[in-house]
């Protein structure tokens, strides 16, 4: 009697293509990054030159940076704005896809904020549970 194998689970971002990433899965993980969070939120209030947006962001370093608008340029999210002029000048906003994707973002690190200390308190009295059944 052969042993029949069950197809494996199918998750709801999952493409089935094996090892590629689903594209779904790829562009959350470009936005909801640790700097892509940051540069969308920080572009809904207003276009800025790269040496400002990595100022206003702090603690990310030039690379890090680029890749993360490339990214979000690739995906449509930011527009990159190269002005023929000397010394160069390059302006980064959001698209509309972009404005759209931020506006989500930031109601999530909105909700964050405002129940950190819900959180902190989970927390605690999980870090303290634990405690109590290592203890015991």
């Amino acid at each position: 009697m052969a042993v029949s194998e069950e197809p494996a689970a199918v998750g709801k971002y999952d493409t089935g293509d094996g090892e590629a990433m689903c594209p779904y899965r790829l562009v959350l993980e470009h936005v909801t990054s640790r700097w892509g969070v940051l540069v969308l939120i920080e572009l809904l209030d207003r276009p800025y030159r790269f040496s400002e947006l990595r100022r206003a962001i702090g603690r990310v370093s030039e690379k890090m940076l680029t890749q993360t608008l490339q990214t979000l340029e690739r995906d449509g999210l930011v527009h990159r704005d190269a002005k023929p002029v000397i010394p160069p000048r390059v302006d980064y906003s959001l698209t509309d896809l972009g404005r759209e994707a931020a506006e989500q973002v930031r109601g999530l690190a909105e909700w964050t904020q405002k129940r950190m200390g819900a959180v902190q308190e989970a927390r605690e009295g999980y870090d303290a549970r634990k405690a109590g059944a290592e203890q015991g």
